[in-house]
């Protein structure tokens, strides 16, 4: 394999070693995949969704296999800010990757309550902001289908923070453009999209759904073509870095994704089903620039035409 290809991104003031980042819920906080893959081998963890207090996430059955792809409906389970710094961010500082923080939160206030807690903390390089989870009562997608309440967010977050600000968009909306511009005209430094899309499944035997909830996200390769659409109409509105996700099992989806506009890209549900599969994204990256003669992997931004 050739490794003379540049394989550096920005978004924002963080510089990355490679463009492939873990999706936020599919990676745990990175320890998980510890014994699988060579964390410093990626361009940044993006921690599950962390919020102000322990949040128990959604009753079982929570997760289903689908036609190429999966819903799940766990509902940010996750153990609340003050734990996250004292367990899994104190392991993740001792790995040679940027982390990124994935902020969650049932109000505006408590979006900002947690930004401003991991801004007091070593070893956290940027926030996600989430206001796209279709998988809660409160919050999550409620703030991502607005642009005055996506707006709103990410405003409060700003104020509290100088880290590199990442807004993460829902694909449940009529445009997503509008709401790209509405986040970064609050200060947005990159936006990541598409979290997963609302679907469903019945068991035909019981005549039930087959989540408790009824109703949780689709995600993987079922949703690529949504979520390349979405990044090519995102990078005609805006300015800032895109952080393109959706179904993305090799290095030449994640190519497609930055020909659509993106300068880095997320792997999410193809880690359950390989969990190196990061790093053979990056590495099929690396091979697609270098078979083509490609000297940095940021020539490949936008680089597609109708």
């Amino acid at each position: 394999m050739s490794h003379d290809v540049d394989m550096r991104v920005r978004i924002g003031s963080l510089e990355l070693r490679n463009p492939v980042m873990t999706a936020s819920g599919t990676f745990g906080s990175g320890r998980e995949y510890a014994d699988f893959v060579d964390l410093a081998l990626l361009g940044a963890v993006v921690t599950k969704g962390v919020g102000l207090e322990p949040w128990p996430g959604n009753p079982a059955p929570r997760i289903a296999e689908t036609d190429s792809g999966m819903l799940n409906s766990i509902g940010l389970q996750n153990p609340g800010v003050e734990a996250f710094c004292a367990a899994d961010l104190a392991w993740l500082r001792t790995q040679d990757v940027p982390v990124v923080v994935n902020v969650i939160g049932h109000t505006v206030a408590e979006y900002a309550a947690v930004a401003a807690r991991l801004s007091r903390e070593d070893g956290v390089d940027a926030l996600e902001v989430n206001i796209s989870c279709p998988n809660v009562d409160e919050g999550g997608m409620a703030f991502g289908t607005s642009c005055a309440a996506a707006a709103e967010v990410t405003r409060a977050v700003r104020e509290v923070t100088t880290l590199p600000v990442i807004v993460k968009l829902s694909p449940n909306v009529g445009e997503i453009a509008p709401i790209a511009r509405a986040v970064t005209d609050e200060g947005a430094d990159a936006v990541s999209l598409i979290n997963t899309l609302l679907g469903m499944a019945i068991d035909t035997r019981t005549f039930r759904t087959v989540l408790a909830r009824g109703v949780g996200g689709l995600s993987g390769p079922a949703i690529k073509p949504v979520a390349l659409r979405m990044v090519w109409e995102v990078a005609s509105a805006v300015a800032v870095p895109i952080i393109g996700m959706g179904g993305i099992m090799t290095g030449e989806d994640a190519a497609e994704f930055m020909l659509a506009g993106a300068s880095a890209v997320a792997v999410g549900t193809a880690n359950f089903v390989d969990p190196t599969a990061t790093t053979k994204v990056a590495d099929g990256l690396r091979r697609f620039c270098a078979e083509r003669g490609i000297a940095a992997v940021r020539e490949l931004t936008g680089a597609a035409r109708t």
